[in-house]
């Protein structure tokens, strides 16, 4: 059936955790939670999102406490306030067909990708790879773009995300979206949280890893036989690194043309997604078309049926 109505509410309220790592300043999710009520969605703050044990937001205990009160309370997104580290510790204590079965929409990127991940693995739901409150709400200022992105993919508004595009490689295909940060997917390798996705479209982003690394964990990727099967390599912001003489000019291009050479699978640059200001936010698990032509690439998010 057609959808008589294009624009949807978007949902009405964000229940923010700490799943990962400690949260520096507890300002910065004040400013968050109240430019979220600015958006118009009701925010409740779990009760140990400003936890400290060593570098986390508290102890496993506390950090698996708060995903399960995640699920049980009212509101229908469930936002990771920051990455970091600490999810990989707690993924096989977590209740995977609990969290599938709440209807929450979970969202969160960086350290958060293991959950997207484990979450596609174990049962098949979509979750969102998209901000964080601290990183992109807790700041200075918002971008608007990641925003207005951000508000229509919750109210499933947004169809079309289209990019530019320098060098993407002829590509029209169909495929599960999944994927997130580089170094957390390469981490899932060998583990029932790293999703078989045949035919898929994997998208990637690091932040703080020297190319020669991200060419390594696209290697074990490769060797795992996870590049080969996939229609289309998507990759976004490889950001806050610094090349040195030895590299002797194997910069980030050098890499993507390496991947190009060696995986032959259509590669896009220039998603913008990443640990960036301006990102999209983006369904992980969801079945998306993908097409390029001259400067630039379109993701086909929801396609209507007439």
């Amino acid at each position: 059936m057609p959808d008589e109505n294009p624009h949807h509410e978007q949902p009405s309220g964000i229940y923010l955790i700490s799943p990962s790592g400690a949260v520096r300043d507890p300002q910065t999710i004040e400013l968050a939670a109240q430019r979220l009520k600015a958006m118009g969605f009701k925010v409740a703050v779990d009760r140990t999102a400003l936890a400290v044990h060593e570098r986390f937001a508290g102890t496993d205990a506390q950090r698996l406490a708060a995903i399960s009160r995640a699920l049980k309370q009212k509101h229908p997104v469930v936002m990771a306030t920051r990455g970091g580290y600490g999810l990989s510790r707690l993924l096989s204590r977590i209740d995977w067909r609990a969290v599938a079965d709440s209807g929450k929409t979970f969202i969160g990127q960086s350290d958060f990708t293991v959950f997207n991940l484990a979450l596609l693995a174990q049962t098949g739901a979509v979750s969102l790879a998209g901000p964080t409150a601290v990183f992109d709400f807790g700041g200075k200022n918002v971008d608007d773009l990641t925003q207005a992105l951000f508000q229509e993919m919750l109210s499933h508004d947004l169809e079309i995300l289209s990019f530019e595009t320098e060098d993407a490689d002829p590509v029209d295909a169909r495929g599960v979206l999944w994927g997130g940060n580089l170094a957390m997917v390469a981490s899932l390798v060998g583990t029932p949280y790293l999703p078989r996705v045949p035919g898929g479209i994997l998208f990637l982003e690091d932040v703080g890893e020297h190319p020669y690394r991200i060419e390594r964990m696209l290697t074990q990727l490769w060797h795992a036989g996870v590049l080969a099967e996939q229609n289309a390599i998507v990759l976004g912001k490889f950001t806050e690194y610094r090349a040195t003489a030895h590299d002797n000019g194997h910069d980030l291009d050098a890499v993507v043309r390496w991947l190009r050479q060696t995986v032959k699978v259509p590669v896009v640059t220039g998603l913008p997604y990443g640990h960036v200001k301006v990102k999209a936010t983006l369904p992980v698990g969801a079945s998306i078309g993908i097409a390029t032509e001259a400067g630039l690439a379109h993701l086909v998010l929801q396609e209507h049926h007439h």
